[in-house]
């Protein structure tokens, strides 16, 4: 029989609910014991298990720009097996994609890593300035594929807001009362926002404050920058005196405004960024922040495989306290 020390430490780590974890968990008050579960399941899987930090795995890209735009520079991208392949190597806590890709190499990797099916996806075939997402999945595609969670996006921002959120309310409902997670792509958007407003502190702020009203058990947003969008918001700011001059304080701004942090909040990778020490720095802010982690799609999966592994542990390490 094996000794205890002959167990790597994070197959131990993720065998044993930490208190970091339990405390997490204990702020979902009104989830039923299955939700829980799942979420437990997010937290303990991977590099990261029991430390409630989370680096997530996203490829919804192909149907959201486009094949060749999403895979092309790395064509192993184009098989669905092969970013199940990158999230497990790499030590991530989950994998997050469309029915397709879920589908193709579920049953091969049944198991091996916490899934999240994206229940809705838009593409830019028909690129309106005020998106809606299409419906493209169900809680029961979830429920057969052994998924951990929903994942749902909403624009905030977009004449199309509140039918998403109308979706989402219900689609949140139905996943919970199966026992399942709910993690929201909360991403402003529409023809009322500036481009720049699309990333402004008050906005994100307030597009991740609505992911959690409508249920959200993790959201994700974009990083902030120091613009503010909304004049009364700005006036809000100015008079509390708002710390916002530095990436790590906007981060903490966006995770209080989520509950006081009292959810998980993680960030979008974002476009590609050619040098590594640029999303590193990034993680860093988000650390410092009080962010719980990373959902990075384009900027790992758009590397050759071994460079997003090393890569990728390189954020995990950085998230874990044992890189600076």
């Amino acid at each position: 029989m094996a000794t205890l020390e002959a167990v790597p430490v994070l197959a131990r780590q993720a065998s044993r609910m930490t208190d970091r974890v339990r405390e997490i968990l204990s702020w979902y008050e009104s989830d039923n014991p299955g939700t829980k579960a799942n979420i437990a399941r997010l937290l303990s899987h991977g590099y990261l298990a029991g430390t409630g930090k989370l680096v997530i795995l996203p490829v919804d890209q192909g149907f959201e720009h486009g094949p060749a735009r999403s895979f092309a520079v790395n064509p192993a991208g184009y098989n669905p097996n092969y970013h199940y392949e990158l999230a497990i190597e790499a030590g991530c806590n989950a994998y997050a994609a469309p029915l397709g890709f879920i589908e193709a190499a579920a049953g091969r990797h049944a198991g091996e890593i916490p899934l999240i099916l994206k229940l809705n996806n838009h593409d830019v075939l028909n690129d309106e300035k005020d998106p809606l997402s299409a419906v493209t999945g169900s809680v029961r595609d979830a429920l057969r594929l052994g998924c951990v969670a929903i994942g749902f996006t909403i624009y905030p921002g977009s004449a199309s807001a509140r039918q998403m959120y109308e979706e989402l309310r219900e689609l949140a409902e139905e996943a919970k009362s199966y026992g399942l997670a709910v993690v929201v792509w909360s991403y402003p958007r529409g023809s009322s926002l500036s481009k720049a407003g699309e990333t402004a502190l008050d906005v994100v702020a307030y597009a991740a404050h609505i992911a959690a009203q409508l249920g959200a058990h993790v959201l994700k947003v974009k990083l902030p920058s120091e613009h503010i969008e909304q004049e009364e918001a700005r006036k809000a700011y100015e008079k509390a005196r708002v710390p916002a001059s530095s990436l790590s304080e906007r981060v903490r701004h966006v995770v209080q405004s989520s509950f006081d942090g009292r959810r998980i909040v993680i960030f979008s990778g974002g476009a590609t960024k050619p040098k590594d020490e640029d999303i590193f720095e990034e993680a860093r802010a988000i650390r410092e922040g009080g962010g719980f982690g990373s959902i990075i799609g384009r900027n790992s999966f758009q590397r050759p495989r071994e460079h997003a592994i090393s890569f990728l542990q390189t954020i995990m390490k950085i998230y874990a306290g044992e890189s600076r």
